[in-house]
C-alpha cells in the first residue's frame, strides 16, 4: 500500500447483524408484513414484541440499558422472523456510515496486523465494516488527505495506533469534522473516553532490569524514530531501569533505528564493529531484533553467547526465531480490542468509563543470557 500518496484505504471486514449507532429505520408494514421475512420492520418487531421502536434499536446495537428478558424477547422475534437492519437505511439515518477506520503510520507490518486483528474481534458480530488508511506523517499534505477520507466516507469513528495518535492536530481536526476518535498512546494525551494507554517507559525499565541482573554492562539500546513518542518512552524508560543498578547509557550505546527490520541490521553493525561492543542490545522493538540477529551472525557472533539481544511487542516472530527472543510483551492485539471497544461504546457508557491501560512485561526467552566474563 502507499504511504501518503492517493487514498488508499481498503475494506478489511465483513458485516453481521449488531452493534451500530442508536437508531431506527423506515416505517412498517402492517401485520402482514410481520409474516414476511423478506418485509419486516422494525416497527413490525417492535409491535409483536410490546416495546417501543428505540428499545429494539437499542436490542439490535447491544445496549446495556434494556432489561435481559426484553432483549431476549425482541431477540426471539428478531430471530423468528428473519428481521434484518437495512445498513444503508440506518447509515442515511444517522448520517455516517458503518466504517470504523484505522488510521496508521507504522513502518512494522506486524504490529499493523496485530492491531488489525485486534478490532476485528470486536467488529465481526457488528454491522461495522473495517477501512485501513495508511498515511505519512513526513507529508506535508498527510492531515489534508485525512479530512479528505472523513468528509468521503463518514466513518462512524477512527482508531489512532502510534504515531498518528500523538498529533494533537489531527485530533483537532477530527473533533472538528465531527468524527469520534480513540487514541493508543504511550502517554495520556485526551481524556479517557478517547484514550488507551500503554505503559512502554515501564517496559523498557524491565528490559533493563532483565539485562543488568544478568550482569551486563556494556549494554547498548536501538531506539525508533525520533518521531514516535514510543521511542522516547522507552528510552526514558531502558535509561532509568540501568540508573537502578547503578548503570548509565552511554552516548555511543545508543543509535536510533526506524523500527524496520533493515534499520536493525544496520544500526546493529554499528554497534558490533564500534571500538567497544556491547555485551548485550534492547531495541526499541522486534523487526529491529531480529535485524541485530542478522547482524551477530554475520559478524559470527552467537547469540546469546557472545551478544544478548532484547526485543519489544512481543510479535509472533520473536518466539519463531533461533534463538527464541526474550523480548518485552504489548498486548497489541488486546489493544486494539480495547480500542474498539472503546471507540463503540454509547455517549451515556462513555461518560462513565473508567481509564482503559496496558504494562507491558517482560517475556523471558533464549536470546538473553549472563556475559561470557560474568559466567
Amino acid at each position: 500500500m502507499a504511504r501518503g500518496g492517493k487514498n488508499t484505504s481498503r475494506s478489511a471486514s465483513g458485516a453481521g447483524a449488531g452493534a451500530g449507532p442508536n437508531i431506527g429505520t423506515g416505517p412498517g408494514t402492517g401485520a402482514g408484513a410481520a409474516g414476511s421475512r423478506s418485509k419486516i420492520t422494525i416497527n413490525d418487531v417492535a409491535r409483536l414484541a410490546g416495546v417501543s421502536k428505540k428499545t429494539v434499536s437499542r436490542v439490535i446495537n447491544e445496549s446495556p440499558l434494556v432489561r435481559k428478558e426484553t432483549r431476549d424477547r425482541v431477540k426471539a422475534i428478531i430471530s423468528e422472523h428473519g428481521y434484518a437492519p437495512d445498513p444503508q437505511a440506518r447509515a442515511l439515518a444517522f448520517r455516517r456510515s458503518f466504517l470504523v477506520g484505522m488510521i496508521y503510520d507504522n513502518p512494522s507490518p506486524q504490529y499493523v496486523v496485530n492491531m488489525q486483528r485486534g478490532i476485528l474481534d470486536v467488529l465481526q458480530e457488528t454491522s461495522f465494516q473495517l477501512v485501513l488508511h495508511p498515511c505519512d506523517r513526513g507529508d506535508a499534505g498527510f492531515r489534508s488527505r485525512i479530512r479528505d477520507f472523513v468528509t468521503q466516507q463518514r466513518p462512524f469513528g477512527v482508531i489512532l495506533p502510534p504515531s498518528v495518535s500523538e498529533d494533537d492536530e489531527l485530533a483537532a481536526m477530527l473533533e472538528e469534522q465531527g468524527c469520534d476518535y480513540v487514541r493508543i498512546a504511550s502517554v495520556d494525551l485526551d481524556t479517557v473516553s478517547r484514550m488507551v494507554r500503554t505503559h512502554d517507559a515501564e517496559g523498557a525499565a524491565q528490559a533493563a532490569r532483565h539485562l543488568a541482573s544478568l550482569g551486563h554492562r556494556d549494554i547498548a539500546h536501538i531506539h525508533g524514530p525520533k518521531t514516535f513518542r514510543s521511542a522516547h518512552e522507552r528510552l526514558a524508560g531502558f535509561k532509568k531501569g540501568l540508573e537502578e543498578h547503578g548503570l548509565t547509557l552511554p552516548k555511543k550505546f545508543t543509535v536510533e533505528g526506524a523500527y524496520t527490520f533493515d534499520s536493525g541490521v544496520v544500526c546493529a553493525e554499528k554497534l558490533i564493529y564500534s571500538d567497544h561492543r556491547p555485551t548485550a542490545i534492547f531495541t526499541g522493538n522486534d523487526e529491529m531484533a531480529v535485524g541485530a540477529y542478522q547482524a551477530a551472525r554475520k559478524a559470527g557472533l552467537s547469540v546469546p553467547d557472545d551478544i544478548s539481544i532484547v526485543g519489544f511487542d512481543d510479535t509472533p516472530m520473536a518466539s519463531r526465531v533461533w534463538p527464541t527472543m526474550t523480548t518485552v510483551r504489548l498486548p497489541i492485539r488486546e489493544m486494539g480490542q480495547a480500542a474498539a471497544s472503546l471507540l463503540l461504546k454509547e455517549p451515556l457508557e462513555k461518560s462513565e468509563a473508567e481509564p482503559v491501560s496496558f504494562t507491558p512485561e517482560i517475556v523471558v526467552r533464549d536470546s538473553s543470557a549472563p556475559p561470557r566474563k560474568a559466567r
